[in-house]
């Protein structure tokens, strides 16, 4: 039985409210996920909730509940987000679930009895709000801390901690011999950089005396595990580490992640995991952040992308779109209101929406609405059929090289070149002489099979889009398959079509 495609979002703090960050590192990881089911694989898409630490602790006392009670109430928050995003994930794992502390205590243990793991005392900086402790290093050259650490304190305390620094010069030697292990390119150019400094050894403990609401250390129960250890141990967790089933499903194709918490993924996991003998996911793959309008997203400034409204406005498909269209994975992108709304109407409404119901249309006028017999073939029939093929072939390339951004063009491409088809052969024009109907049925037909092809290369991306089209071709009860894609001729001529209906009504 072949291994599935495993990919993960990180797994997000419970007590922020989601937003547009959240939402595209997942609808891009949804992305990858139902592009790899296109091509026949079995997929496992996992993403979470981050419920223990610090800050949790504080926003529960905040609200005079319990952490376990607050975590309850904010889970919802996302579970409800994410259907309507249309996320098709497998498994939400929360941090508070009992198959994860298991898993967590299960490999703190086996680090600590292979002395990896060993006590001392700290004295140095913290930050509660990035819940990590903090060296010089972190410090800016007015020997100040950035303000994303928010207040940070001087603490000294005995903590455990894990000898992350032995594996400093194998990770480094591991990132250089394996160039696809971070991407893009220039994440793995940073991370390096950051290993060219010495590494240290990690405090994986706080003090229940401080911090009560963690995962306790299973050889000392004083303490809890820090929530960064806690929190990457998800991705075994899920997968059923210490079972059969783990076996079959690690180790993770893709960790998909915002290029801020690269350091702990591409840094701290790799080396937890060759500590406890776990082998290394293939991937970590990191993109950009999102401004509006050229400045950073804040509530206080209230320029902040609500995912949901965005939703209820224009649909989850438009929102997917604009997301992947707007920018390759990797890199920053910038919200722009008019870009949107540029995007909606041009491109999902006049490209494809146009082409898609002009052409049903014309069927249902000139063929009383049911799909011609192709007979009298041109040139014109042969360069969309060949340019067809050649988009559905470069898909799976695409998809392994993260190149969706760039697919999206191709696909683009291909519906921009129907669109000229259409005035080039002017079946309207056909319809008015007779003698010249077999060559309108074929016109008309390379219009329909050319949507068929569209529905099946737009499925990972605006999966409602794609199965409308398929209702209207009347062929929804067939599930889209990528090598389909390729088949020219797969559309069944003398079947009638489905109701033909606007694909992305036009907004002002």
């Amino acid at each position: 039985m072949p291994k599935p495609f495993y990919i993960t979002t990180p797994i997000y703090y419970v007590n922020d409210r989601p937003h547009i960050g959240h939402a595209y590192c997942t609808i891009v990881a949804d992305v990858i996920a139902r592009a790899h089911r296109l091509m026949g694989e079995e997929v496992f898409f996992l993403t979470g909730l981050d419920e223990h630490g610090q800050k949790v602790q504080q926003a529960a006392q905040a609200k005079g509940v319990t952490p376990q009670e607050f975590c309850d109430q904010m889970a919802p928050h996302w579970e409800q987000l994410w259907p309507k995003l249309l996320i098709s994930n497998n498994d939400l794992i929360r941090t508070t679930q009992p198959r994860h502390k298991q898993v967590v205590q299960t490999i703190l243990q086996k680090l600590y009895d292979a002395g990896e793991i060993y006590t001392s005392e700290y004295e140095g900086w913290y930050s509660t709000r990035a819940e990590q402790f903090l060296t010089e290093k972190e410090m800016g050259p007015d020997g100040k801390f950035p303000a994303e650490y928010g207040e940070v304190t001087r603490l000294k305390e005995k903590n455990y901690f894990f000898k992350m620094s032995k594996y400093q010069d194998w990770l480094i030697n591991y990132i250089r011999d394996n160039p696809g292990f971070v991407y893009p390119d220039y994440r793995r150019n940073e991370i390096l950089g950051f290993l060219q400094k010495p590494l240290g050894d990690l405090c994986i403990s706080r003090p229940a005396s401080r911090l009560a609401w963690g995962i306790p250390l299973p050889f000392d129960a004083g303490y809890v595990t820090y929530v960064w250890f806690d929190a990457l141990v998800n991705y075994v967790s899920a997968a059923g580490y210490g079972s059969a089933e783990f076996e079959q499903r690690w180790p993770a194709d893709i960790h998909l992640i915002g290029k801020e918490i690269l350091l702990f993924h591409a840094g701290y996991w790799p080396i937890m995991l060759k500590a406890a003998g776990i082998p290394l996911p293939k991937q970590i793959a990191a993109h950009g952040w999102w401004t509006r309008n050229g400045q950073k997203m804040s509530k206080s400034v209230g320029n902040v992308v609500d995912p949901v409204a965005i939703v209820e406005a224009w649909g989850a498909d438009a929102l997917r779109y604009y997301l992947l269209r707007e920018l390759p994975v990797g890199s920053d992108g910038d919200w722009a209101d008019t870009n949107f709304e540029r995007r909606y109407n041009g491109e999902l409404a006049n490209d494809l929406g146009n082409l898609v119901n002009r052409s049903l249309s014309m069927i249902n006028r000139y063929c009383k609405g049911v799909v011609p017999q192709p007979a009298v073939p041109d040139p014109l029939d042969d360069e969309l059929r060949a340019l067809a093929a050649a988009t559905a072939k470069r898909f799976p390339e695409r998809v392994a090289k993260l190149e969706l951004n760039a697919l999206l063009n191709d696909i683009w491409d291909f519906i921009r070149r129907c669109n000229q088809y259409v005035d080039q052969c002017a079946p309207w024009a056909l319809a008015k002489d007779p003698s010249k109907a077999a060559r309108l049925g074929t016109v008309l037909y390379s219009l329909a099979e050319s949507c068929r092809v569209i529905s099946i290369l737009l499925t990972p991306f605006i999966p409602v889009t794609a199965e409308k089209i398929r209702r209207q071709l009347a062929i929804a009860d067939a599930p889209a398959v990528l090598i389909e894609a390729e088949l020219w001729g797969m559309l069944v001529p003398n079947r009638p079509l489905g109701e033909v209906a606007p694909l992305f009504p036009k907004k002002q």
